[in-house]
């Protein structure tokens, strides 16, 4: 069963514990059902693909290793009021 998580793609974090220990960075990815998320700029690791060659990404890292230091905008909802619908009456 996957837990509701506080941090949200876009968000900024603080990495609290690891080899990137106090890197700030924002959300690219998360993965709620195994609890990771992966951080711009955050464990780098470098990948070999034939057609591009070698790349570097990031990885994910687990959830409880950072703090939430700015949560995204939320969007607001827009609410239409909806309109007086006329009911087919029934001539006999």
């Amino acid at each position: 069963m996957a837990v509701k998580l506080k941090i949200k793609k876009g968000s900024t974090v603080l990495v609290i514990a690891g080899k990137d220990k106090g890197k700030k960075g924002t959300v690219k990815e998360v993965d709620p059902k195994g609890m990771k998320i992966k951080i711009e700029g955050v464990k780098i690791q470098t990948h070999f693909d034939k057609k591009d060659g070698l790349k570097t990404l990031e990885g994910f890292i687990d959830y409880s290793n950072v703090k939430l230091i700015d949560a995204p905008a939320a969007k607001e909802k827009t609410v239409k009021k909806a309109g007086k619908k006329k009911s087919a009456s029934k001539s006999a």
